[in-house]
């Protein structure tokens, strides 16, 4: 269940309390005022078991006595009652609750039983269910304050979504003195039903909130966080704060990856990959409040390059300090720009940013600079300050500032400093919805948040080229490999196990061969031929290196024995119970200007599978330079992977070392996402050192932990991987076939190919408009779809997939109640049948799926798509508001 009955939470036409008191500062007595006194338009009734009344609300004593069963009802009684009110409140007709009431799931297993016997009470009817131990929920755009917090908020359009009641407190007192209003703001406490997933469906399609912030704890459901953020992402901005950062830190684990499951880096690629901005801390959420509730539309930031204004030098050396260290640029004022201000500013202004007008600059100054400013070709965007002074009316230096800002398309922020002095001016800035702030490093994080978040928008909506040729995996013995290490009881592969392992993926090795004992180390290292690589051979052991176990560049036969043998003694002193059997021998590879990377796959029991990729040697836990993304990979995200570490810079080349290649490292991380679909036997994958250089990669050692798979394929990945189990062929009327697949993220340029052989008139009955080319927002949205709640279909005009015939749609709501339909067959493929076929391959799918209808928008005029659809059983009904439209509906359900 999702947004199913939310309407009834957030939009009720009434509400009813249960446990209403009239005993002064008790939890009952202010959800009662709250209730009461925040403007709700619908009708209001209260439960006490002894009677009484408050203002115009007269108490009954039981639920059972209200007049009308309530669309929301709001309870505040002990633990042990719930279960039944829900049940009875259900059967009235109630269709949503927020369970204010605390001693549930936080109690163990006893409360766990309780919550359980409440959601099994509220299944029948579909009821919802916010809370348990929540502050309660508030939509000051329709009155409702269903809440016990101290204040009610004013109307807004940002939303806010916390499981803590203690953020949400703190985030309404400093919100409320800064005139910041919220379209809703909810309390999610236990979490036993509604949930992030389930707010950010609702919101993502409520159109009074602009933008979305969450305080996150924990995640339940990850592919429905992911499907919901993703989708509310593309719509507008979703950011996060998350607590817990180091919960995990301590956590044991036997690889460098293994040590990452559960950790908040899993988390973090989490937000990357649904195209959330985190933000660290409270501070900064309400930064983000701040940043968001005055960002204007159509001010989008073209870049990072920051041109700064200040009439007062050293703050602005401050500022560009901050501004630095966040990892912006400092904008490079262009020489035509300097001309204009130099013709507009005191000899004494510093010439060159950022400008510094001088400590007595009049608002007149501002305006002139500002407008000198807004003209630059090279800065994106400005920040103006003001350092309080006894000759200058700060004040009138804010209105020049709001005037000059409405002007110009360039973002403009502002930060006036000082306490007392500078609020009057402050008050300007937000009475104008310009982003102001107190100090410049919080003006100057706020921008970086901008940027931040921009860059996470584009990446979510980027179309990934086609990927780079790499060796098909060889599934059949990668298989083999893990069948045989689980016969054997086994958890590690072995260290050759584990290299044919990731070269069935395409992982360039090196020849290991495993001998059990000195002798034939000498003789295999003389067959291999030196200098050689001796690794201690033991089940027991992971970290060989930890224990005296590798020895490396040995130049002939009496380096390896003499190696060997001290080795033994060695790894015998400092694992002493663990089991020898022998040694690994390799020659060891050369590559002068290689980097030491480290790879890995791990498997999150929130998130599933996690690819980790950083700089990788012995050192690779004192440097930490890792980052983590969610599969599958692509092309592009496995770039944004590599390009979120330092040692990114460095792959690029510098002093003389030639770059590495990129190609070659983003299909090893893509090829690491292939390995987690097909063997989901893998919780633990450590590649370390993989070198790359500029002919590419090899991997020198792995280490892979196994055990029996807690789900088939696919399933515990967060995202759902492209499903190559729908590839096949379509069949039109005269039996010829077509290659048909789901549609994949660099199909764009086929879909524009194929709009490109469409007549006009059959591009308007599609798309309801005339269109020649998507637009690239529109291309992302079309061909880079979540698989979990979209299909599309590519139909191939003949087996060299060259070029596309026909595309079909199937776009579900979150419940699986209707799923849209949309279907394209190129004109000079009319006349066959192929969108016949295509429709029916539609109703199977969506069938299968478990979708109750399927429906689509059809201009009157188009007969032949209203004609194949009633000929299918489709049935007809009007368009609210558009009178050329018909909704073409088809039931797959069985009526019950």
């Amino acid at each position: 269940m999702t947004i199913r009955n939310l309407d009834k939470m957030f939009a009720p036409r009434s509400v009813a309390l249960i446990g209403a008191s009239l005993r002064e500062k008790s939890v009952g007595n202010v959800l009662l005022k709250n209730l009461t006194g925040a403007g709700f338009k619908g009708s209001i009734s209260a439960v006490n078991p002894r009677g009484g009344s408050f203002g115009a609300v007269e108490f009954v004593r039981d639920a059972a006595d209200l007049a009308a069963a309530p669309d929301l009802a709001v309870i505040a009684t002990p633990p042990d009652t719930i279960p039944g009110l829900v049940d009875e409140l259900g059967r009235l007709g109630t269709r949503a609750a927020v369970v204010i009431t605390a001693g549930f799931g936080e109690l163990g297993a006893e409360g766990r039983a309780l919550q359980a016997r409440m959601l099994e009470a509220a299944k029948p009817t579909l009821m919802r269910i916010v809370g348990p131990n929540c502050l309660g929920v508030m939509v000051p755009g329709v009155g409702l304050n269903a809440s016990f917090a101290h204040l009610t908020p004013v109307a807004g359009d940002v939303a806010f979504v916390s499981q803590s009641g203690a953020v949400v407190t703190a985030m309404l007192d400093w919100a409320t003195t800064r005139g910041i209003g919220f379209s809703h703001i909810v309390s999610l406490g236990g979490m036993s039903d509604v949930d992030f997933g389930d707010m950010l469906d609702y919101l993502a399609q409520d159109p009074g909130t602009r933008s979305i912030l969450l305080y996150v704890e924990q995640i339940r459901d990850a592919r429905k966080f992911m499907s919901a953020g993703r989708r509310a992402a593309r719509l507008k901005p979703v950011m996060v704060i998350k607590a817990g950062r180091h919960a995990a830190a301590a956590k044991a684990a036997a690889s460098h990856t293994g040590a990452l499951a559960g950790s908040d880096a899993v988390y973090e690629a989490a937000f990357q990959r649904a195209g959330m901005l985190r933000v660290e801390g409270i501070e900064d959420l309400f930064d983000a409040v701040e940043t968001l509730s005055t960002r204007p539309e159509r001010k989008p930031l073209a870049g990072d390059r920051l041109g700064i204004l200040t009439n007062g030098g050293g703050v602005g050396v401050l500022a560009t300090d901050f501004l630095l260290d966040e990892g912006g640029h400092l904008a490079e004022i262009a020489p035509a720009t300097i001309v204009a201000l130099d013709a507009v500013l005191p000899r004494t202004w510093s010439h060159g940013n950022p400008v510094d007008i001088i400590g007595d600059a009049p608002a007149e100054r501002y305006a002139a600079a500002i407008g000198a400013l807004v003209a630059d070709p090279n800065t994106d965007a400005i920040l103006v300050m003001n350092c309080p002074t006894a000759v200058v009316d700060n004040v009138a230096a804010a209105r020049t500032v709001v005037e000059a800002a409405a002007k110009t398309s360039k973002p403009v922020f502002t930060s006036w400093l000082g306490d007392q002095g500078a609020r009057e001016a402050r008050q300007v800035f937000l009475d104008a919805k310009l982003p102001t702030y107190e100090t410049p490093d919080q003006a100057i994080h706020a921008f970086m948040l901008q940027i931040r978040y921009q860059q996470r928008q584009r990446l979510l909506m980027e179309i990934p080229p086609a990927g780079p040729a790499w060796p098909d995996r060889d599934l059949v013995k990668a298989r083999t490999i893990i069948d045989t290490v689980l016969s054997e009881g086994r958890e590690w592969l072995n260290e050759a196990e584990a290299k044919e392992l990731i070269a069935a993926y395409g992982f360039p090795i090196v020849e290991t061969r495993i001998v059990r004992n000195v002798d034939e180390a000498v003789r295999v290292a003389s067959e291999l031929g030196f200098p050689t690589a001796l690794k201690i051979f033991s089940r027991d052991i992971t970290h060989k290196t930890d224990v005296g176990g590798v020895a490396l560049e040995l130049e002939n036969a009496d380096a390896v024995r003499a190696a060997a043998e001290a080795m033994l003694v060695k790894v015998g002193k400092a694992a002493p119970n663990a089991r020898i059997d022998g040694f690994t021998v390799q020659r060891m590879a050369s590559k002068p200007s290689a980097f030491e990377l480290i790879l890995g796959i791990v498997d999150d029991a929130t998130f599933g599978p996690v690819i980790l990729f950083g700089q990788g040697g012995t050192a690779v836990e004192v440097i930490r330079d890792k980052a983590m993304a969610l599969p599958p990979l692509n092309r592009v995200l496995a770039e944004d992977l590599i390009r979120r570490t330092r040692i990114s810079k460095l792959l690029e080349g510098y002093r003389g070392r030639p770059p590495a290649d990129f190609d070659a490292i983003a299909g090893t991380l893509m090829a690491l996402g292939d390995l987690a679909a097909d063997l989901p036997e893998v919780c633990e994958l450590d590649i370390n050192p993989l070198w790359a250089d500029q002919s590419g990669v090899i991997a020198l050692d792995a280490r892979v932990r196994v055990r029996q798979a807690r789900s088939q394929g696919t399933e515990r990945f967060a995202i759902r991987p492209y499903p190559s189990d729908l590839e096949g062929v379509l069949q039109d009327r005269r039996g010829r076939t077509y290659p048909m697949r789901p549609i994949k993220p660099e199909d764009a340029p086929l879909i524009d190919d194929a709009l490109e052989h469409t007549d006009p008139e059959d591009l308007r009955m599609r798309f309801l408009s005339p269109l020649r080319k998507l637009p690239r927002q529109l291309a992302s949205r079309l061909t880079q779809i979540d698989y979990d709640r979209e299909m599309a279909f590519v139909v191939f005009t003949d087996n060299t997939r060259a070029s596309v015939a026909a595309v079909g749609r199937l776009s579900e709501d979150p419940d699986r109640e209707r799923s849209e339909y949309a279907i394209l067959v190129r004109t000079d493929f009319h006349g066959v049948g192929l969108g016949y076929a295509l429709m029916l391959h539609l109703i199977a799918y969506a069938r299968q799926r478990g979708v109750g209808e399927i429906f689509g928008h059809v201009l009157r005029e188009n007969s032949h798509m209203l004609d194949l659809c009633e000929h299918l059983g489709f049935t007809r009904a009007s368009v609210p508001g558009e009178p050329n439209l018909v909704e073409m509906r088809l039931p797959l359900r069985n009526p019950k």
